[in-house]
């Protein structure tokens, strides 16, 4: 038995984290987050990551490269919708817009922030047929550094 004054009493969860792609998966993911968030009072944080930015039209104007604004609108909608499902239920929540490799960014984002929990969806867009597991969520889970939960 550990003496009561060895044991910390700080919350198990004090910052959660969010891999949100706007899938079916991670909404459920980020409702998920609400309660636990809810149940231990901690910082909500949702991430999304836009692939290789900027991606350029090919096309040079006045000089300079122009990024693709289907992506980035989309992934800004992703986490407006997020904020206000977080709102809904009375949850402050903070959003992050990451450039890079998805994993990549993610793993390092969760390492320079020291979140205590990411939260994933089991699958998200890429649903090939038979694919048991998502594979950004999978290799979340195997190079976190911090424990992740699987949502399905």
């Amino acid at each position: 038995m550990f003496p009561s004054s060895n044991i910390a009493t700080r919350p198990l969860f004090q910052k959660i984290l969010v891999a949100n792609d706007g899938s079916e998966g991670a909404r459920k993911a980020l409702v998920t987050a609400i309660e636990l968030v809810q149940i231990y009072e901690a910082d909500l944080h949702v991430v999304t990551v836009e692939e290789c930015l900027p991606q350029h039209q090919g096309s040079v104007v006045g000089g300079e490269l122009r990024p693709k604004p289907k992506v980035a609108d989309y992934l800004r909608r992703v986490l407006i919708q997020a904020g206000l499902t977080a709102t809904a239920s009375r949850e402050r929540l903070t959003p992050h817009l990451l450039a890079g490799h998805e994993v990549e960014a993610i793993v390092t984002f969760i390492a320079e922030h020291q979140f205590d929990l990411l939260i994933v969806g089991f699958m998200g867009h890429s649903k090939i047929f038979g694919q048991e597991w998502g594979s950004t969520s999978q290799n979340l889970t195997r190079l976190a550094p911090c424990p992740v939960l699987v949502v399905k």
